[in-house]
C-alpha cells in the first residue's frame, strides 16, 4: 500500500459536525477499501486565494492515508459527487510527517524559515525614497 497526504476544502456554511461527518465517511471509504486513515488535521475555516462555487473561505482538512490507490480514487469520485466539497488534492508521498503539520505549528515554531530580514529602504521615510527613485 501507498503512502498519501489527502486535503480537501469543505464549504464554509457547514457547521464543525458536519465536517466531522465528512471526515468519517471518506475514512470508511477508505478501511473499506482495504487502507487506514493516520493523523487528521482540522485546520479550521481559512479564506481562500480566489471565490469557488460562490465561496470566499472554506473549511481545510488534511488527512494521512495509507492505503491502495483503489480506494482512494473511490474516495475522490465520492468527493467530486459531493456539494460539500469545494476542492480536493491528493499527493503520494514516501513517509508521513511526524508531529503537526506546517500548518498546525505557530508562526514563531518555524524556524526552518530563518530570521526575517528587513528592507533596507524600510527606517527612511517613503517621500525621500520616492524622490530619490525620481532622479
Amino acid at each position: 500500500m501507498a503512502l498519501y497526504e489527502h486535503v480537501f476544502l469543505a464549504r464554509q456554511d457547514l457547521s464543525q459536525q458536519q465536517v466531522d461527518a465528512l471526515v468519517e465517511q471518506f475514512k470508511g471509504v477508505i478501511e473499506a477499501g482495504g487502507g487506514k486513515v493516520g493523523r487528521t488535521e482540522n485546520w479550521g475555516v481559512k479564506s481562500l486565494a480566489y471565490r469557488i462555487k460562490k465561496n470566499r473561505k472554506a473549511y481545510f482538512t488534511l488527512m494521512d492515508l495509507d492505503a491502495p490507490a483503489e480506494s482512494v480514487k473511490e474516495m475522490e469520485r465520492q468527493m467530486s459527487l459531493s456539494e460539500d466539497i469545494l476542492r480536493f488534492l491528493t499527493i503520494r508521498v514516501d513517509e508521513h510527517e511526524q508531529g503537526p503539520s506546517a500548518m498546525m505549528q505557530r508562526r514563531d515554531d518555524r524556524s526552518d524559515r530563518g530570521p526575517r530580514r528587513r528592507d533596507q529602504d524600510e527606517d527612511r521615510p517613503r517621500r525621500a525614497r520616492t524622490e530619490e527613485a525620481a532622479e
